[in-house]
């Protein structure tokens, strides 16, 4: 079996922001409440996250997770790395270092922000987390049973990564998908992918960009995730989508 747990489905504001009053931030539904964007995958003998934000520890105790043997990062920007330090638990209690894979852009981010962990081993400090840095570079990845396709995406200036695992993707942080990237992700068949509002954005895709990359994919189902609070109530707009299709919330 496979499970995927969404244990943030906001922007990297996250949702409610700080001092917005706005109904969307002010809603007591709980699936309006958005921490950063990540998912968690679960096997049956693997555990691994896709990035790890600035709310990672929140949401590793939330989720209950008591293993991890891997993170995968979809790109450098603060909200899918600002987590990293979080892992010493996991570090100390599986007594090795935690596994990321990132693009090499994303390794220079995470050495100079947690350059600490990096130092020379008699200059580093006892309690500092320690990394097995691997290079994404569109080769297949294997973290024990899981077989994850790595699929290059354009977010603006930069690049960063989608993961298929079987027929299953996870695509964010994304201003267009090149005919190259879409290919790679036929065969899908339960998508998560990103839509940040429904106005068109210079480094996201929007509700409408999404529905219809779900539906040329032709996907059983889609969820729709780096939400920001412009999108509306998920009460609102749920109904509005196609049957197939909703807006992810946290815990989902």
């Amino acid at each position: 079996y496979m499970k995927i747990t969404v244990l943030g489905s906001g922007t990297s504001q996250g949702v409610p922001i700080i001092a917005c009053n706005c109904d969307v931030c002010t809603s007591t539904d709980p699936k309006d409440k958005r921490l950063r964007t990540s998912i968690l995958i679960e096997t049956e003998n693997t555990v691994i996250s896709i990035d790890a934000g600035p709310d990672f520890r929140q949401q590793m105790l939330r989720a209950g997770v008591k293993r991890l043997d891997a993170i995968l990062i979809t790109h450098e920007h603060k909200d899918h790395i600002a987590g990293l330090d979080d892992v010493r638990p996991f570090v100390f209690l599986q007594q090795s270092p935690m596994k990321v894979y990132a693009s090499s852009d994303a390794q220079e981010e995470i050495k100079r922000e947690f350059s600490y962990a990096f130092a020379k081993h008699d200059e580093r400090y006892p309690g500092a987390p320690s990394f097995d840095i691997i290079d994404i570079n569109g080769d297949q990845i294997i973290i024990k049973d899981l077989i994850i396709e790595p699929i290059k995406l354009k977010h603006f200036t930069l690049n960063s990564y989608a993961f298929k695992i079987d027929n299953f993707a996870y695509v964010t942080d994304l201003s267009e998908l090149s005919e190259e990237a879409f290919n790679k992700l036929k065969g899908t068949e339960y998508l998560i992918i990103e839509a940040l509002r429904h106005e068109p954005h210079y480094s996201h895709i929007c509700l409408s960009e999404a529905i219809d990359i779900a539906q040329r994919l032709g996907v059983k189902k889609a969820w729709f995730t780096h939400i920001g609070h412009s999108m509306g109530k998920a009460a609102d707009i749920n109904p509005t989508l196609p049957e197939n299709m909703m807006l992810a919330y946290d815990g989902m």
